[in-house]
């Protein structure tokens, strides 16, 4: 008899594990495929690691000579690029292996069969436990018409490739489809990428999709907002697609198709015949249990906030209400990253979100910043909002090289009820992009010194 069974190794589920056992809890975890999940072998550890291949090939392209750098044909070898990929993946994934074997957990690779709330049965053997933990993830969206082309592909399908495509149409100008057009086009291949809704980064303010798409057109990407694809049909050079947008109809011919419009949760039969709520995905209470009792859901599986970051506090919040330890999940201050270029990051609330009359907003351009421009970075800027009464730090947006690890500073602002002030009156290095920052509050606390 285990205390707890986990159904699933990717980042919530690993966490949670991880968690247990270093509380002296006997746990089995079981994987179907390899431990880490979309996260570490189809999402962001891959994704990453060719974008890092990508950036640091633009940089060349677009940099080096400006900076004294003087390089001759410079190129690139999609093999080893892929093979950095690879090298990334398998280091992540027997991280999480070692990291098994070192609390104890025993790792059960093959499908789950979930039999009652106690019970799980994989291949011949079957295992007990007096707590389930569901961890089961997520799969890409692919709905109809897509669903019926033969060769279309997902995210997922991205990573299996042999060869750059010559061109692409994405299907989805949302996170996953932006940083796939940033990479692609990067490396020179042509991109379309479709957006059904006003702009590209749809859940992100007007003015960092701004950025990034006039980034991205900058690499020959084009962009069509407020349109859709109403028909894909194979032809003798990849695919030929209809696009309906603001102006009517076109028509593009590219060498591969790719729909990027989000991710659903992962739920089987075995699983809802447990008589477990299901709202779009497992509905939960605030520390991760479902209506059926010692059973919990954790990660994208929820169908809530489908992000890695979320779905490991989640395992760690299951994992602390099951040792008897309260716990309550707080989502007020969750970082959205996407590695863009430039990066875009944002928590907290968003300009687009709030009542204007109740909040201050200052922006602060990345072209006053000192670091940034011995960088020669130029497009982005830092945002905050915060209440206008009393100082409070609400939300912040930042757009620019390393936006994505920047934005801690203003989550943990979010988090702590931190005021503009309190961050004012705090000293920040110089020169670093972080002044960007402080450059934001400085404007709301009316003293914006370097504009």
């Amino acid at each position: 008899m285990y205390d707890a069974v986990v159904i699933g190794a990717g980042p919530a589920g690993y966490v949670a594990a991880i968690k247990l056992a270093q509380h002296g809890k006997r746990v089995a975890v079981v994987e179907k495929s390899f431990v880490g999940g979309t996260c570490t072998n189809w999402g962001c550890i891959p994704t990453k690691a060719i974008l890092s291949s990508a950036h640091l090939y633009r940089n060349l392209v677009e940099k080096a000579s400006e900076l004294g750098v003087i390089l001759q044909n410079v190129s690139f070898d999609f093999s080893k690029i892929k093979n950095h990929m690879n090298k990334v993946v398998m280091a992540s994934r027997k991280g999480i292996e070692y990291l098994f074997k070192k609390n104890g957990i025993e790792l059960f690779v093959g499908e789950a069969i979930v039999e009652s709330p106690n019970s799980v049965k994989v291949q011949d053997k079957k295992l007990e436990a007096k707590y389930l933990v569901i961890a089961t993830g997520s799969v890409p969206t692919l709905f109809p018409p897509f669903d019926e082309v033969p060769g279309i592909w997902t995210s997922d399908d991205v990573f299996k490739m042999e060869r750059l495509p010559e061109s692409v149409l994405i299907i989805g100008g949302g996170v996953i489809g932006v940083e796939l057009a940033t990479f692609f086009s990067s490396l020179n291949v042509k991109v379309t990428v479709v957006e059904l809704l006003e702009h590209i980064l749809p859940n992100e303010d007007a003015d960092a999709a701004q950025v990034v798409a006039k980034s991205l057109k900058k690499k020959g990407v084009e962009i069509y907002e407020s349109s859709k694809v109403v028909s894909v049909q194979p032809s003798e050079n990849g695919y030929k697609s209809i696009i309906e947008t603001k102006d009517g109809q076109l028509e593009k011919v590219t060498e591969r198709v790719i729909v990027a419009v989000g991710r659903r949760p992962k739920i089987g039969d075995d699983v809802k015949a447990l008589g477990l709520s299901i709202e779009r995905g497992i509905k939960t209470d605030e520390t991760m249990l479902t209506n059926v009792p010692n059973v919990y859901a954790i990660g994208d599986v929820r169908g809530q906030i489908m992000l890695a970051h979320v779905a490991m506090y989640e395992g760690v919040t299951a994992a602390e209400n099951i040792c008897g330890k309260p716990a309550k999940m707080d989502y007020s201050a969750v970082p959205s990253v996407i590695f863009t270029e430039p990066e875009v990051a944002s928590v907290g609330i968003k300009e687009k979100d709030v009542d204007p009359s109740t909040v201050k907003i200052f922006s602060f351009p990345l072209m006053a910043n000192g670091r940034a421009r011995t960088m020669l970075e130029k497009d982005g800027f830092a945002k905050f909002i915060a209440d206008s009464k009393t100082g409070r730090i609400l939300g912040a947006m930042i757009v620019g090289p390393y936006a994505t690890e920047l934005i801690m500073e203003a989550a943990i602002a979010v988090r702590n009820g931190l005021t503009a002030e309190q961050l004012e009156k705090t000293i920040h290095p110089h020169p670093t992009l972080s002044e960007t920052l402080l450059g934001a509050i400085e404007g709301i606390v009316d003293k914006p010194i370097h504009l």
